[in-house]
């Protein structure tokens, strides 16, 4: 059985919109941002679709919040984990 190419981690596309809000792209090189996206996704729970506006339709609004807040919490996390690694290997 071969996956639709459309199949995708919901959670990507709000940790994309979250890195782009933050302008973390214009502060870090791709490198950092790859593993700090790596870091993110792996704290939060997988959520898989095939449309986005499947999530649109289906989400209560309440949820999305929820969903952003655990995003913003996981990339502040990360960022510090990261930093901190950084800050250890200078040393």
């Amino acid at each position: 059985m071969k996956f639709d190419d459309d199949i995708h981690n919901y959670y990507e596309r709000l940790v994309a919109d979250r890195v782009e809000e933050l302008e973390l792209d214009k502060q870090y090189e791709q490198e950092f941002l790859a593993d700090l996206c790596c870091l993110v996704l792996n704290q939060l729970p997988p959520r898989y679709i095939r449309h986005e506006v499947d999530m649109a339709f289906f989400l209560p609004p309440s949820k999305r919040l929820d969903m952003e807040m655990q995003v913003h919490k996981a990339i502040t996390e990360a960022l510090e984990f990261l930093k901190n690694r950084k800050r250890d290997e200078s040393i």
